[in-house]
């Protein structure tokens, strides 16, 4: 029988889909991991996110390079200074600042890179910390705000000179409406559990939430585009709002 071009492709794209089902990594199911527990964050395949470990490698080599003396550490919020260049140098650029921040991260995961390389070799003389807003659909509050009193204890036996900035989880909006909803409830059990740590010493806990302005009960695509991460204007006011406490604090 004489085969069509047509059929010809329709054989080849049956074969290449039957092929890609066949060769694709297996998800693997991984157990349930502990806000307060540092560990690694992996992927679907069961092996270690990559662009995790690569940032990791790369915050341990600027760790080691030993001129920091002001460390942010957090998730993709934090990270978002990175495309901030002009605002951060402004705010922060005389205190030898680098950012930790990956995105994606969990309590669990920011307490594994701190406890693997990313304070060593380094005495900041501050450390900016938030973190927590990715464990929301995981955890509970209290589980929540452990992760974040076990990573602010690690910081403090690893630094012990460092003053540690600890901010309030920012606020986060339901979507499409940006509403503050279930979520932002939750976030809001954690600060008011983690603002205890607050000693007038070593651990100074700052809310800056209120300072991210609400329209109708909902948070603005102005400052959170996605109602979650933050615009250039958002930065801005997270700058403003926590330079002179770290002005205070970088003495």
């Amino acid at each position: 029988m004489k085969r069509t071009p047509l059929l010809l492709a329709l054989l080849l794209s049956t074969s290449l889909s039957a092929l890609a089902q066949t060769t694709a990594a297996p998800k693997v199911a991984l157990p349930p991991q502990k806000a307060d527990v540092a560990a690694e964050k992996y992927g679907p395949d069961g092996k270690v996110n990559p662009n995790f470990l690569q940032a990791h490698e790369r915050f341990v080599k600027q760790a080691q390079e030993g001129t920091a003396q002001l460390v942010f550490l957090g998730d993709s919020i934090t990270a978002g200074w990175g495309g901030q260049k002009e605002i951060w140098d402004k705010a922060f650029g005389a205190y030898s600042p680098v950012n930790f921040g990956i995105g994606g991260d969990r309590t669990q995961h920011v307490l594994w890179r701190i406890t693997n390389g990313e304070l060593d070799g380094i005495k900041p003389k501050a450390v900016v910390l938030m973190i927590g807003t990715n464990n929301v659909s995981s955890n509970t509050a209290e589980e929540i705000a452990k992760g974040v009193t076990v990573i602010v204890e690690t910081i403090r036996e690893k630094q012990p000179q460092s003053k540690i900035l600890l901010l309030a989880v920012f606020p986060r909006g339901d979507k499409p409406d940006g509403k503050l909803g279930a979520a932002n409830e939750k976030l809001i059990a954690v600060n008011a559990i983690i603002a205890k740590l607050d000693d007038g010493k070593n651990i100074h806990f700052l809310d800056i939430g209120r300072k991210f302005p609400l329209v109708d009960g909902a948070l603005t695509k102005e400052v959170m585009p996605d109602f979650l991460h933050l615009s250039p204007a958002g930065y801005q006011i997270w700058a403003d709002a926590i330079s002179p406490k770290l002005a205070e604090l970088m003495q």
